[in-house]
């Protein structure tokens, strides 16, 4: 046993650990490194080129906010879906627009379609879950409203539902994907799909875009709010 390990086990010995306690610490410490600094760098270099690649989608990006601006307009209103990591990111974005996003101004009618639990569930129950979004498009959704559905992986089976449902209904909509868009590529009006495979990358870029497209929507309702970011 080297000096590494004796003061592993001098130190669990004054601590009164028991003896599995230091064949634990004995291990832990013989795989020591320093908090993954290089793990750490690469993550954080994986990020910033997921949200490099938005450059490339400025177009999109654009249209979307044409779309919903128009929409916002003409007295429509935004709705959002997703699952998980992305139904959070659709409430990110309603509340945006219904709260604020740089300033105060009126409120702008958007609904997330994940937060009410008791729909959520009833409908799960009765019909499936793959019609938990489909379903409130069905009774909420008009002509002036714009979806945006976001998924990661594309291949959601409730939220390529949804943008079928937003269809049918005469609504726009706007699909936030990644890698090829899955099973929901070509349905939305605009479709935004950061490359890249990795879930966590592309949801980081997905939450950049909603800024931009928050921030794009804003500016061309409320202009005055912008005057000093120019």
């Amino acid at each position: 046993m080297g000096c590494q390990e004796w003061l592993l086990c001098l130190v669990c010995c004054v601590a009164h650990l028991p003896c599995k306690s230091i064949a634990f610490v004995i291990a832990c410490g013989l795989n020591y490194a320093p908090l993954g600094q290089m793990n750490i760098d690469k993550t954080i270099d994986e990020s910033i080129a997921a949200i490099a690649s938005l450059r490339e989608l400025k177009p999109q990006i654009e249209a979307a906010v044409a779309l919903m601006t128009d929409a916002l307009r003409s007295g429509g209103k935004i709705l959002a879906c997703g699952n998980g990591g992305s139904a959070a990111d659709g409430a990110h974005f309603t509340t945006e627009f219904l709260c604020r996003f740089v300033d105060n101004r009126r409120a702008l009618p958007a609904i997330s379609l994940t937060c009410d639990g008791s729909f959520l569930t009833a409908t799960a129950n009765d019909f499936g879950y793959d019609y938990v979004f489909a379903r409130q498009i069905e009774g909420l959704g008009k002509k002036d409203d714009v979806l945006v559905a976001i998924t990661t992986s594309g291949n959601s089976p409730n939220v390529k539902r949804a943008l079928e449902a937003a269809r049918e209904c005469g609504m726009k909509s706007v699909a936030l994907l990644g890698r090829d868009g899955g099973a929901t590529a070509g349905i939305a009006d605009v479709e935004i799909m950061v490359p890249g495979s990795a879930t966590a990358r592309i949801q980081e870029a997905h939450k950049v875009v909603i800024h931009l497209l928050c921030g794009g929507v804003e500016e061309q309702l409320f202009p005055e709010l912008y005057l000093d970011h120019c």
